[in-house]
Protein backbone atom coordinates (compact mmCIF):
# COMPACT_ATOMS: atom_id res chain seq x y z
CA UNK A 1 0.00 0.00 0.00
CA UNK A 2 1.56 3.53 -0.92
CA UNK A 3 2.01 6.00 1.85
CA UNK A 4 -1.20 8.39 2.74
CA UNK A 5 0.49 11.21 1.91
CA UNK A 6 0.01 10.09 -2.11
CA UNK A 7 3.62 11.64 -3.24
CA UNK A 8 5.51 8.88 -5.44
CA UNK A 9 8.36 11.27 -7.08
CA UNK A 10 9.61 14.54 -6.28
CA UNK A 11 10.88 17.63 -8.63
CA UNK A 12 11.87 16.48 -11.92
CA UNK A 13 9.65 19.27 -13.51
CA UNK A 14 10.37 22.30 -11.88
CA UNK A 15 8.14 25.54 -13.12
CA UNK A 16 9.97 28.62 -13.71
CA UNK A 17 7.64 30.83 -12.10
CA UNK A 18 7.59 29.14 -9.31
CA UNK A 19 9.77 30.46 -5.84
CA UNK A 20 10.17 26.62 -4.64
CA UNK A 21 13.16 25.11 -5.37
CA UNK A 22 11.32 22.13 -6.82
CA UNK A 23 7.91 21.01 -8.08
CA UNK A 24 6.30 18.03 -6.97
CA UNK A 25 5.69 15.38 -9.65
CA UNK A 26 3.70 12.20 -10.04
CA UNK A 27 0.88 12.12 -7.62
CA UNK A 28 -0.89 9.07 -6.67
CA UNK A 29 -4.09 9.20 -8.95
CA UNK A 30 -7.10 8.19 -7.73
CA UNK A 31 -11.17 8.02 -8.05
CA UNK A 32 -14.41 8.22 -6.10
CA UNK A 33 -16.36 5.24 -6.16
CA UNK A 34 -19.14 7.49 -7.11
CA UNK A 35 -18.27 6.90 -11.04
CA UNK A 36 -19.83 3.29 -10.88
CA UNK A 37 -22.49 3.36 -8.13
CA UNK A 38 -24.36 4.80 -5.10
CA UNK A 39 -24.77 4.06 -2.13
CA UNK A 40 -20.95 2.47 -1.88
CA UNK A 41 -22.08 -0.75 0.56
CA UNK A 42 -20.09 -3.72 1.33
CA UNK A 43 -22.46 -5.92 -0.95
CA UNK A 44 -20.18 -4.25 -3.84
CA UNK A 45 -16.92 -3.19 -2.69
CA UNK A 46 -15.10 -6.08 -3.08
CA UNK A 47 -15.22 -6.12 -6.74
CA UNK A 48 -15.34 -2.33 -7.05
CA UNK A 49 -12.26 -1.78 -5.39
CA UNK A 50 -10.82 -4.59 -7.70
CA UNK A 51 -11.80 -3.09 -10.89
CA UNK A 52 -10.45 0.70 -9.88
CA UNK A 53 -6.94 -0.98 -9.09
CA UNK A 54 -7.08 -3.29 -12.46
CA UNK A 55 -7.66 0.07 -14.34
CA UNK A 56 -4.68 1.52 -12.68
CA UNK A 57 -5.48 3.68 -10.08
CA UNK A 58 -3.20 4.37 -7.05
CA UNK A 59 -5.98 5.68 -4.44
CA UNK A 60 -9.70 5.35 -4.07
CA UNK A 61 -12.26 7.95 -2.28
CA UNK A 62 -15.03 5.95 0.15
CA UNK A 63 -17.86 8.01 0.07
CA UNK A 64 -20.03 7.23 3.17
CA UNK A 65 -23.33 8.17 2.71
CA UNK A 66 -24.51 6.46 5.80
CA UNK A 67 -22.50 4.99 8.97
CA UNK A 68 -23.27 0.96 8.68
CA UNK A 69 -22.41 1.14 4.96
CA UNK A 70 -19.19 -0.19 5.37
CA UNK A 71 -17.98 -2.43 7.55
CA UNK A 72 -14.65 -0.85 8.38
CA UNK A 73 -12.47 -4.27 8.94
CA UNK A 74 -13.79 -6.09 5.78
CA UNK A 75 -13.19 -2.95 4.37
CA UNK A 76 -9.85 -2.40 5.60
CA UNK A 77 -8.84 -6.32 4.53
CA UNK A 78 -10.62 -5.36 1.19
CA UNK A 79 -8.20 -2.19 0.31
CA UNK A 80 -4.69 -4.07 1.66
CA UNK A 81 -5.60 -6.98 -0.66
CA UNK A 82 -5.55 -4.69 -3.99
CA UNK A 83 -2.99 -2.19 -2.18
CA UNK A 84 -5.28 1.03 -2.93
CA UNK A 85 -4.52 4.30 -0.96
CA UNK A 86 -8.23 5.00 0.99
CA UNK A 87 -9.47 8.29 1.09
CA UNK A 88 -12.81 9.19 3.15
CA UNK A 89 -15.49 11.62 2.04
CA UNK A 90 -18.41 12.61 3.29
CA UNK A 91 -22.13 13.09 1.59
CA UNK A 92 -24.35 16.13 3.38
CA UNK A 93 -27.86 14.54 2.81
CA UNK A 94 -30.85 16.50 3.55
CA UNK A 95 -31.06 16.99 7.27
CA UNK A 96 -27.49 17.17 7.84
CA UNK A 97 -27.11 20.34 9.11
CA UNK A 98 -24.31 22.47 11.32
CA UNK A 99 -25.87 25.75 11.45
CA UNK A 100 -29.29 27.62 10.80
CA UNK A 101 -31.13 24.34 12.31
CA UNK A 102 -32.48 22.74 15.69
CA UNK A 103 -29.75 21.07 18.31
CA UNK A 104 -31.10 17.20 17.40
CA UNK A 105 -30.01 18.15 13.71
CA UNK A 106 -26.42 19.27 14.38
CA UNK A 107 -26.02 16.39 17.29
CA UNK A 108 -26.99 13.57 14.42
CA UNK A 109 -24.79 15.28 11.88
CA UNK A 110 -22.16 15.35 14.26
CA UNK A 111 -22.83 11.94 15.13
CA UNK A 112 -22.74 11.46 11.07
CA UNK A 113 -19.15 12.99 11.04
CA UNK A 114 -17.46 11.24 13.77
CA UNK A 115 -18.80 7.70 11.89
CA UNK A 116 -16.70 9.25 8.93
CA UNK A 117 -14.02 9.89 10.97
CA UNK A 118 -13.73 5.93 12.89
CA UNK A 119 -14.10 4.38 9.22
CA UNK A 120 -11.17 6.51 8.53
CA UNK A 121 -8.75 5.86 11.24
CA UNK A 122 -9.93 1.70 10.77
CA UNK A 123 -8.60 1.81 7.21
CA UNK A 124 -5.69 4.48 7.42
CA UNK A 125 -7.88 7.25 5.47
CA UNK A 126 -5.62 10.39 6.35
CA UNK A 127 -8.43 12.68 6.01
CA UNK A 128 -12.25 13.16 5.83
CA UNK A 129 -13.89 15.49 3.14
CA UNK A 130 -16.47 17.20 2.28
CA UNK A 131 -19.06 20.05 2.40
CA UNK A 132 -19.65 19.61 6.35
CA UNK A 133 -21.91 22.71 6.81
CA UNK A 134 -25.13 22.58 5.62
CA UNK A 135 -27.35 19.99 3.24
CA UNK A 136 -25.90 20.39 -0.47
CA UNK A 137 -28.86 21.79 -2.39
CA UNK A 138 -29.35 23.74 0.83
CA UNK A 139 -29.69 27.60 -0.05
CA UNK A 140 -30.67 30.92 1.24
CA UNK A 141 -30.08 34.69 1.24
CA UNK A 142 -27.36 35.48 3.97
CA UNK A 143 -26.58 38.93 4.59
CA UNK A 144 -23.42 40.19 5.81
CA UNK A 145 -23.74 39.98 9.49
CA UNK A 146 -26.39 36.94 9.03
CA UNK A 147 -22.83 35.41 7.23
CA UNK A 148 -20.69 36.18 10.42
CA UNK A 149 -22.91 34.88 12.48
CA UNK A 150 -23.80 31.57 10.62
CA UNK A 151 -20.00 31.28 10.77
CA UNK A 152 -19.96 31.57 14.17
CA UNK A 153 -22.42 28.98 14.89
CA UNK A 154 -20.62 26.43 12.05
CA UNK A 155 -17.52 26.84 14.18
CA UNK A 156 -18.89 26.36 17.37
CA UNK A 157 -20.60 23.16 16.20
CA UNK A 158 -17.63 21.76 13.98
CA UNK A 159 -15.29 22.51 16.85
CA UNK A 160 -16.17 18.70 18.78
CA UNK A 161 -15.92 16.88 15.72
CA UNK A 162 -12.62 18.68 14.34
CA UNK A 163 -11.46 17.78 18.09
CA UNK A 164 -12.29 14.13 17.66
CA UNK A 165 -10.33 13.83 14.38
CA UNK A 166 -7.76 15.65 15.61
CA UNK A 167 -7.15 12.77 18.81
CA UNK A 168 -7.33 9.95 15.78
CA UNK A 169 -4.49 11.85 13.78
CA UNK A 170 -7.68 12.01 11.18
CA UNK A 171 -7.58 15.30 9.60
CA UNK A 172 -10.90 17.10 8.60
CA UNK A 173 -10.93 18.82 4.37
CA UNK A 174 -14.01 21.44 4.24
CA UNK A 175 -15.05 21.67 0.70
CA UNK A 176 -16.37 24.80 -0.86
CA UNK A 177 -19.65 24.15 -3.38
CA UNK A 178 -20.51 26.26 -5.96
CA UNK A 179 -23.74 28.86 -5.82
CA UNK A 180 -26.23 26.03 -6.97
CA UNK A 181 -25.35 23.87 -4.33
CA UNK A 182 -24.97 26.60 -1.42
CA UNK A 183 -24.80 29.82 -0.04
CA UNK A 184 -22.69 28.84 2.59
CA UNK A 185 -19.41 28.54 1.62
CA UNK A 186 -18.62 28.99 -2.26
CA UNK A 187 -15.14 29.93 -2.57
CA UNK A 188 -11.49 29.35 -0.57
CA UNK A 189 -11.71 32.74 0.88
CA UNK A 190 -15.12 31.85 2.81
CA UNK A 191 -14.30 28.83 4.05
CA UNK A 192 -10.53 30.48 5.14
CA UNK A 193 -12.43 33.26 7.06
CA UNK A 194 -15.52 30.58 8.32
CA UNK A 195 -13.05 28.15 9.72
CA UNK A 196 -10.54 31.08 11.30
CA UNK A 197 -9.36 29.62 14.57
CA UNK A 198 -10.11 26.20 13.43
CA UNK A 199 -7.51 25.83 10.40
CA UNK A 200 -4.92 25.44 13.34
CA UNK A 201 -6.56 22.53 14.53
CA UNK A 202 -6.31 19.79 12.47
CA UNK A 203 -9.02 21.40 9.89
CA UNK A 204 -8.55 22.14 6.45
CA UNK A 205 -9.74 22.82 2.86
CA UNK A 206 -10.77 20.22 -0.11
CA UNK A 207 -10.83 21.56 -3.16
CA UNK A 208 -12.87 20.65 -6.43
CA UNK A 209 -11.78 21.77 -9.88
CA UNK A 210 -15.37 21.59 -10.68
CA UNK A 211 -16.77 24.01 -7.97
CA UNK A 212 -13.69 25.74 -8.38
CA UNK A 213 -14.44 26.85 -12.35
CA UNK A 214 -17.57 27.92 -11.34
CA UNK A 215 -16.85 30.18 -8.36
CA UNK A 216 -13.36 31.37 -8.68
CA UNK A 217 -12.27 34.33 -10.54
CA UNK A 218 -8.55 31.72 -10.99
CA UNK A 219 -8.19 28.26 -9.95
CA UNK A 220 -4.98 28.38 -9.38
CA UNK A 221 -4.67 31.40 -7.65
CA UNK A 222 -7.19 30.07 -5.22
CA UNK A 223 -5.31 26.53 -4.81
CA UNK A 224 -2.17 29.14 -3.83
CA UNK A 225 -4.96 31.19 -1.37
CA UNK A 226 -5.28 27.37 0.44
CA UNK A 227 -1.84 27.06 0.58
CA UNK A 228 -0.67 24.84 3.69
CA UNK A 229 -4.32 24.47 4.62
CA UNK A 230 -5.32 22.64 1.68
CA UNK A 231 -6.15 18.93 2.24
CA UNK A 232 -6.93 17.63 -0.80
CA UNK A 233 -8.07 17.99 -3.98
CA UNK A 234 -10.59 16.31 -6.32
CA UNK A 235 -10.50 17.01 -10.09
CA UNK A 236 -13.18 16.53 -13.02
CA UNK A 237 -13.95 18.19 -16.21
CA UNK A 238 -15.25 21.41 -16.03
CA UNK A 239 -18.37 19.28 -17.28
CA UNK A 240 -18.29 16.84 -14.22
CA UNK A 241 -16.69 14.27 -16.85
CA UNK A 242 -13.22 13.01 -17.28
CA UNK A 243 -10.29 15.70 -17.04
CA UNK A 244 -8.88 16.33 -20.02
CA UNK A 245 -9.78 18.47 -23.42
CA UNK A 246 -12.15 20.90 -21.25
CA UNK A 247 -11.53 24.15 -20.13
CA UNK A 248 -9.61 24.10 -16.71
CA UNK A 249 -6.50 25.51 -17.38
CA UNK A 250 -4.29 21.92 -15.76
CA UNK A 251 -0.74 23.28 -16.43
CA UNK A 252 -1.41 26.24 -14.14
CA UNK A 253 -3.21 24.41 -11.60
CA UNK A 254 -0.92 21.97 -11.30
CA UNK A 255 1.92 24.84 -11.41
CA UNK A 256 -0.21 26.11 -7.96
CA UNK A 257 -0.01 22.76 -6.49
CA UNK A 258 3.54 22.58 -6.94
CA UNK A 259 4.26 25.71 -5.57
CA UNK A 260 2.15 25.28 -2.50
CA UNK A 261 3.45 22.05 -1.59
CA UNK A 262 0.51 20.20 -2.45
CA UNK A 263 1.87 16.21 -2.13
CA UNK A 264 -1.41 14.23 -2.08
CA UNK A 265 -3.62 12.40 -4.76
CA UNK A 266 -5.60 13.89 -7.50
CA UNK A 267 -8.97 12.18 -6.91
CA UNK A 268 -11.57 11.84 -9.94
CA UNK A 269 -15.11 12.87 -8.76
CA UNK A 270 -17.57 11.99 -11.22
CA UNK A 271 -20.86 10.12 -10.87
CA UNK A 272 -23.19 7.83 -12.24
CA UNK A 273 -26.53 8.87 -14.11
CA UNK A 274 -27.84 5.82 -13.25
CA UNK A 275 -28.42 5.93 -9.72
CA UNK A 276 -31.11 8.62 -9.02
CA UNK A 277 -30.60 10.17 -5.82
CA UNK A 278 -26.88 10.63 -6.84
CA UNK A 279 -27.45 12.22 -10.33
CA UNK A 280 -30.30 14.58 -8.79
CA UNK A 281 -28.25 16.23 -5.59
CA UNK A 282 -25.08 16.57 -8.24
CA UNK A 283 -27.52 17.19 -11.41
CA UNK A 284 -25.82 14.91 -13.88
CA UNK A 285 -28.96 14.78 -16.50
CA UNK A 286 -26.91 13.07 -19.16
CA UNK A 287 -24.12 10.46 -19.29
CA UNK A 288 -20.73 12.18 -19.48
CA UNK A 289 -19.01 9.21 -20.81
CA UNK A 290 -19.93 6.03 -22.87
CA UNK A 291 -19.23 4.14 -19.20
CA UNK A 292 -18.03 4.71 -16.03
CA UNK A 293 -15.23 2.36 -17.52
CA UNK A 294 -14.48 4.79 -20.01
CA UNK A 295 -14.21 8.27 -17.78
CA UNK A 296 -12.00 6.75 -15.67
CA UNK A 297 -9.57 5.08 -18.36
CA UNK A 298 -9.66 8.43 -20.24
CA UNK A 299 -9.09 10.57 -16.65
CA UNK A 300 -6.23 8.31 -15.29
CA UNK A 301 -4.53 8.83 -19.03
CA UNK A 302 -4.81 12.14 -18.77
CA UNK A 303 -4.16 13.02 -15.13
CA UNK A 304 -0.60 10.50 -15.79
CA UNK A 305 0.82 12.67 -18.96
CA UNK A 306 -0.42 15.88 -16.54
CA UNK A 307 1.34 15.25 -13.56
CA UNK A 308 4.66 13.92 -15.53
CA UNK A 309 4.68 16.07 -18.81
CA UNK A 310 2.52 19.46 -18.89
CA UNK A 311 5.11 21.16 -16.91
CA UNK A 312 6.37 24.02 -18.41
Amino acid sequence: MRPAGGLLTAGRHAHPSLSSPKALTMRAIGINTWVWTSPLTDAVLPDLLGRIAELGFDAVELPLENVGDLDPQRTAACLAEVGLTPYVVGAMAPGRDLVATDPDSVARTQDYLRGAVDLAEAVGASSVCGPFYAATGRVWRLSADERETAYAEWREHLAPVADYAAGVGVRIGIEPLNRYETSLVNTVDQALTGLGPLLEQGVGLALDTYHLNIEERSSADAVRAAGRHLVHVQVCGSDRGAPGGDQTDWPALVAALDQVGYAGPLNIESFTPDNASIAVAASIWRPLAASPDDLARDGLAFLRSLDGDIHV
